[in-house]
């Protein structure tokens, strides 16, 4: 058996590369205040730098989940929006362009409670979000947090 493996892309490197820059960034900051504050400016400098298509549904979720959970924190993860409780990120939007794919990801992490029964979607593809994507979206994380 030959290992075809090649080592990681180079899009997962620059993935690696801005969570050790984020983490730093973190770790230097100063009151926690001063922490949620600039990591939720982070995430809106980082929504804003994408392409139009991926930036138009990245201000929709991030809208959505802080109005629908308001207790989960914006940071990057990976250089990605993703939304923290208490420090454990809960749910991510990955933009089409970031890993080159042909829609946006919205992802949820072992810490969202969206178990039902013995499988459940983790990851959702969006193309789109319409008012019913939004009304799903704020559904999930509400979910997702209790």
């Amino acid at each position: 058996m030959s290992s075809t493996y090649q080592g990681f892309t180079a899009e997962e490197r620059a993935a690696m590369k801005e969570h050790a820059q984020d983490q730093k960034k973190a770790a230097r900051r100063g009151s926690r205040a001063d922490k949620a504050a600039e990591a939720a400016r982070d995430v809106l400098a980082k929504i804003a730098e994408m392409q139009e298509s991926d930036r138009v549904m990245a201000e929709r979720v991030h809208a959505v989940i802080l109005e629908s959970a308001p207790a989960l924190a914006p940071k990057l993860w990976y250089g990605m929006p993703a939304y923290a409780l208490d420090g454990k990120i809960v749910c991510h939007f990955q933009s089409a362009a970031k890993f080159k794919t042909r829609y946006a990801t919205l992802g949820f992490s072992d810490q969202a409670s969206l178990d039902d029964d013995t499988m459940w979607p983790a990851a959702f593809a969006l193309t789109e979000v319409t008012p019913e994507v939004e009304a799903r979206i704020s559904e999930l994380v509400k979910r997702a947090v209790n």
